[in-house]
């Protein structure tokens, strides 16, 4: 999740720890009352874990390697992945969850850092329906516009798609 994301859910109080590659990233978000983790495993007390990175390599990565959220053999209750990737990708990080009792919600995003900090950022997620309400309040918080798509994979594609369906039926609701 990246950082004006995650200062949205500081702001509002929300009990958040952030890892970042680049500690000094994150520090700042201590000033909202979150709690800068030194590792990843640290993250997996929590009962939601968000992902937000460059490639579906990057996230089990962060995930399933050595030193990520999993490596010490605990486990959040659910993994909310915001990293545009392949919906193979998506499939496989879901089933290598699943295996270890984890849900996980895909969750692409459509917005830079000034439309997140407007609270304008759009959200379409996919995944099962009890992950996606126990996400929506916290997705609510990050977005404006959040769209459950239901259960399939859900590729940055997809969103893009959304996006162009969504604003002309905007312009033709407003026309």
């Amino acid at each position: 999740m990246g950082y004006a994301m995650a200062a949205r859910l500081a702001k509002v109080g929300c009990d958040l720890s952030v890892w970042n590659r680049t500690k000094s990233k994150a520090e700042p978000l201590a000033e909202y009352g979150a709690k800068v983790v030194d590792h990843l495993s640290d993250l997996a007390a929590c009962d939601i874990v968000f992902t937000m990175v460059s490639t579906g390599d990057d996230v089990k990565e962060l995930l399933f390697g050595a030193n990520g959220v999993m490596s010490k053999g605990g486990k959040p209750k659910l993994v909310i992945d915001s990293t545009s990737i392949s919906l193979e990708a998506s499939a496989e990080i879901r089933a290598e969850l699943a295996t270890h009792g984890v849900q996980m919600l895909a969750a692409p995003v459509s917005g830079n850092a000034k439309v997140i900090k407007a609270g304008k950022l759009t959200i379409v997620a996919s995944g099962p329906q009890g992950a996606f309400d126990m996400a929506l309040p916290y997705l609510d918080t990050v977005g404006a516009g959040v769209s459950y798509v239901g259960e399939a994979e859900l590729s940055a594609g997809a969103l893009a798609g959304w996006g162009a369906v969504h604003a002309r039926t905007d312009v033709t609701v407003e026309g």
